[in-house]
């Protein structure tokens, strides 16, 4: 057995920590570069600020940002919405759910706090949906089921949708409208498509089918000789599908993506849309071995994870980047690729890394 050698750190090359100072740090941005070269989740926090601000301020990055979990209900919104504002991202990935309760403030409409005193069963009486600590009202999603179908009416005549054309056409409605600020409305101001992979679970996607349906029920009980009974108008209801395409969806993004001289992701929880959005590498690979192309399958760069699951419950969201990199969705670290994963509550660690971007943001134009 050699004997044990007394290395100095620097004698490798490792980075040497810095206590946090409180008396040095005068902004978000001081205070997120500090914690990088602290320890533990702190680190973890830093690190993410950092590599969200290599990726952003890279003028050939391409950014997606996917989106799970009851942000706007949470009051995360105008963050998403700010992020597109300052051209942050350049497309959105995101459960329907999400952008439902964003569209119902977008109207107008309030979410309120959750009171321990009121139970379900009293809060489903009063038609109030509760989401953890906070409910949205049925009377708002109600009202958003009035937007849907005002924007639906408005299109062409069997035009084949997906969610990438809804979500703009919904966003071009809600700004004619005059309506406030929400994702929706910045994002197409912005240009910026939207994608919605799940998008039949979701309100949204209810709305849309329940159109189709009551579209059919007004055929039915205006044809001559159709059925005059409920069962008989039942069916042929059921019988009526909306035209929708969710591989206009997929196409369109893989298109993007494949266009792209390097991409970053931005992903908030997990779920469908963090995998919809990362699947582009292996559907291209594939579509070059049995279709016999050459594309060069687009994989991830950069990739910043807020998300409180760890990978040993065996959950999509929690799985990290380094496994991504097994199914060809991310360049390999010593290939040049850079990430952090931050496992803790968006609602706390978001916030901060926004504060941050934004102030870096303005101290260049300013200096500028």
């Amino acid at each position: 057995m050699q004997p044990r050698a007394y290395h100095d750190g620097a004698d490798d090359g490792l980075e040497p920590l810095e206590p946090l100072d409180p008396e040095a740090i005068h902004s978000f941005s001081d205070l997120l570069s500090a914690m990088r070269k602290t320890a533990f989740g702190g680190r973890r926090v830093g690190e993410a600020y950092e590599i969200l601000t290599t990726m952003i301020e890279d003028p050939d990055c391409f950014v997606v940002l996917t989106l799970s979990g009851a942000m706007t209900i949470a009051k995360m919104g105008k963050i998403i919405s700010s992020m597109i504002d300052h051209g942050m991202v350049q497309t959105v990935v995101s459960t329907g759910a999400l952008i439902a309760h964003g569209l119902s403030e977008s109207v107008g409409r309030v979410h309120y706090r959750h009171q321990a005193s009121m139970s379900d069963e009293e809060l489903f009486r009063k038609g109030y949906n509760r989401v953890y600590d906070t409910v949205e009202m049925e009377a708002n999603l109600n009202y958003v089921e009035h937007v849907v179908a005002h924007t639906l009416k408005r299109l062409e005549p069997g035009q084949t949708l997906s969610s990438e054309i809804l979500m703009r056409e919904l966003g071009r409605t809600l700004v004619e409208e005059r309506h406030g600020t929400g994702i929706l409305i910045s994002a197409y101001l912005k240009g910026v498509p939207v994608y919605i992979p799940a998008f039949t679970d979701s309100e949204m996607g209810l709305d849309v089918g329940t159109w189709a349906m009551q579209e059919a029920q007004g055929r039915a009980r205006n044809q001559v000789g159709g059925p005059s009974d409920d069962l008989g108008i039942l069916r042929a209801i059921h019988q009526s599908y909306p035209s929708f395409n969710p591989y206009l969806d997929l196409n369109s993004f893989t298109e993007r993506l494949v266009s792209a001289k390097r991409l970053g992701i931005f992903t908030i929880g997990g779920g469908v849309p963090r995998n919809w959005a990362q699947q582009v590498g292996p559907y291209v690979e594939i579509g070059n071995l049995r279709l016999g192309l050459h594309l060069k399958p687009p994989r991830f760069r950069y990739g910043v994870r807020i998300c409180p699951e760890p990978d040993y419950w065996g959950g999509l969201s929690g799985c990290t980047y380094q496994e991504g990199v097994s199914w060809g969705k991310f360049v390999p670290e010593e290939e040049g690729g850079r990430f952090a994963e931050v496992l803790s509550d968006a609602t706390v660690v978001w916030p901060l890394l926004m504060m941050g971007l934004v102030e870096r943001q303005r101290a260049k134009q300013n200096a500028s």
